[in-house]
């Protein structure tokens, strides 16, 4: 039997054509996945990290002098004031010193207190002598006068008035050596008692540090706020330097929050932040920037600008966000399960009809919770966000 020419044309056009379609797309449920439709708009570059509250002012109190921790007053979570005792120390030999320097300024005393009485007398007794001498020379110098209005008349010799001239000049001669002595004698005290009056000095400023460490065993807060922690147990020893108290004014909040290595390049101090302590969020700013990483992470520090929220306390575990930049008038899209900033990634866009084709995506900036858009999809497209790994071999999909 032969075929009509135009059924067998047909028959072939229809196999080509069958052989040319692809093949069927897998089908996937669309209910577990996530969607987002690109935008185009501000881009607000965030970084996020979490932290917790801690005081602006806080203060370690150290111990004075070496001790052994006799009582513990006061507990973390306490209100002080700066007199407030937290703990006693006891040294007992310190105690011992104090008593000890006390006797020794004592003696250092009674030591000052004899060589000024020893100086004071020879002074006085160099004084009787110059008035001693000066009352001879007197009788000397009066005998010379009449001396010599005697020889005159013929009733001394001349040899009695040499003798008397020349026992006043003698005598003359010795007030001035003994009031030249006193004027030294004078000079002089001061030197006399000046090594015992340093040493009293020295002992007396040794017993103000004794007795200063002596009460300073008595630990006290040194500022208004809350007792945060006593590191030290009843009985135990501590040296002169150990932190044994921790203080900290809680009026004034500031939030540390560590932000992942990789993100905290673009992080500066005075960028605007926000911190969320579950209960509302207050706003602020990047006041510092830890220099060294730790664990992948970078300690920031928030200074709020803004009332805290109620119930913000120390060690309150809290969010914070740090605004890096305003990118105008970009694409954007949440940010996908895979894929970096300035790098590619390639997603699935879903037309009206279910169907999803694979798409290579240069991406740019990225936030918190979206990313730039440099090529690659258009303003509206819906995209497939999650990951999608299991349809690497192909590149399209039917959501139903």
């Amino acid at each position: 039997m032969r075929v009509p020419l135009a059924a067998l044309v047909l028959a072939i056009g229809g196999g080509a054509t069958v052989m040319r379609m692809a093949p069927a797309a897998p089908t996937v449920d669309g209910s577990p996945l996530w969607f987002d439709t690109v935008a185009r708009g501000e881009l607000v570059r965030e970084v996020r990290g979490t932290g917790t509250l801690v005081p602006v002012n806080t203060a370690w109190i150290p111990a004075s002098t070496d001790g052994r921790v006799a009582r513990i007053l006061l507990r973390p979570g306490a209100q002080v004031q700066p007199n407030d005792v937290i703990l006693e120390l006891q040294n007992p030999a310190l105690a011992q010193e104090v008593v000890d320097t006390r006797l020794q300024l004592a003696a250092a005393e009674a030591r000052l207190r004899r060589a000024d009485a020893d100086a004071t007398t020879a002074l006085l007794a160099q004084e009787a002598l110059v008035a001693q001498t000066e009352a001879q020379y007197g009788e000397a110098r009066a005998d010379a006068e009449a001396d010599e209005a005697l020889l005159g008349d013929g009733l001394v010799s001349e040899l009695q008035h040499r003798r008397s001239s020349a026992r006043a000049k003698s005598l003359a001669l010795q007030v001035a050596a003994e009031q030249k002595r006193l004027d030294v004698g004078n000079g002089m005290r001061p030197s006399q008692v000046a090594e015992q009056q340093a040493e009293v000095a020295r002992m007396r400023a040794l017993l103000a540090l004794k007795t200063e460490q002596l009460q300073l065993l008595a630990v006290r807060a040194g500022m208004a706020g809350v007792l945060q922690a006593v590191p030290v147990e009843q009985g135990s020893q501590v040296t002169a330097g150990t932190n044994v108290a921790r203080v900290a004014d809680p009026a004034q909040l500031k939030a540390q929050v560590r932000v992942p290595e990789t993100q905290a390049r673009d992080v500066q101090i005075g960028q605007v932040a926000r911190v969320d302590t579950r209960n509302g969020e207050a706003e602020g700013h990047v006041s510092r920037v830890d220099p060294a990483a730790v664990s992948g992470t970078v300690l920031v520090d928030i200074t709020f600008t803004a009332a805290l929220p109620d119930g913000a306390r120390p060690d309150l575990s809290v969010d914070g966000i740090v605004e890096i930049e305003r990118l105008v008038n970009v694409l954007y899209m949440a940010r996908p399960s895979s894929g970096q900033e300035n790098g590619t990634v390639s997603v699935f866009s879903v037309d009206g009809e279910g169907m999803a084709h694979r798409r290579q995506v240069r991406l740019g900036k990225g936030s918190v919770r979206h990313i730039q858009v440099v090529e690659g999809l258009r303003q509206g497209e819906r995209v497939i966000l999650s990951d999608m790994s299991a349809w690497d071999q192909v590149d399209r999909l039917q959501i139903k």
